[in-house]
């Protein structure tokens, strides 16, 4: 089973890769893994690539498909996978189509997580995460800003109103187009973002299962 998860942040995608890994047996590849991967072993690929983060700027679409090529060749992933976070652009895309292809592999799901901007603002800008043992939290359902653990519950530095709507609009600019892209090979499997986790894992199911 070949699958790609799309959606805007805070869709919920990490927590349903993680289920959908564990139930199928493939391994979920986020690009945050394989690029502390790559950092943390001094890599050829994760050397270049620091040579760019060093200077604040994004790492090249070029070096970010090596990566997943390498990834994609490790023995776990010979039976299938799930990709959590790649493609992010049309040119990611396009590669990963010809590099499947070249494997005798195609992708079969594009599990598209659909959440209106408003519902996405709301979840995060409310999320609150604990500055002691990292449990993560919402403020709706906070009874005061102490954890159980003796922490404080407090506002990540990427949940502003600000840094959420410039996610927001590099998702709408450059990740959203793919999901047209997949359209048009029949391959997208739209899911409601907005419903509770358990009806999100739900309908995941109901698609993977057929």
């Amino acid at each position: 089973m070949q699958v790609i998860l799309v959606g805007p942040p805070g869709s919920g995608k990490g927590t349903q890769a993680k289920s959908i890994s564990v139930k199928y047996h493939i391994p979920h590849i986020s690009t945050g893994d394989m690029f502390r991967y790559h950092l943390k072993n001094n890599t050829p690929v994760g050397l270049e690539a620091k040579t760019f983060m060093d200077k604040g700027l994004l790492v090249p679409d070029y070096l970010t498909n090596q990566m997943v090529d390498l990834r994609l060749q490790e023995p776990d992933a010979k039976g299938g996978f799930l990709l959590d976070g790649f493609p992010r652009n049309l040119e990611q895309a396009r590669f990963l189509d010809d590099l499947l292809k070249q494997q005798g592999r195609r992708l079969e799901h594009v599990l598209w997580i659909d959440v209106e901007d408003k519902i996405i603002i709301e979840r995060l800008s409310g999320r609150r995460v604990c500055n002691k043992c990292g449990n993560i939290s919402h403020i709706d359902h906070l009874q005061s800003n102490r954890c159980s653990c003796g922490g404080t519950y407090v506002t990540r530095v990427d949940d502003t109103l600000e840094v959420i709507s410039d996610r927001l609009k590099v998702y709408h600019d450059q990740t959203e187009p793919i999901v047209a892209y997949y359209q048009a090979q029949g391959k997208v499997r739209v899911i409601d973002g907005s419903l509770a986790e358990v009806d999100v894992n739900k309908q995941i199911y109901e698609v993977l299962s057929k």
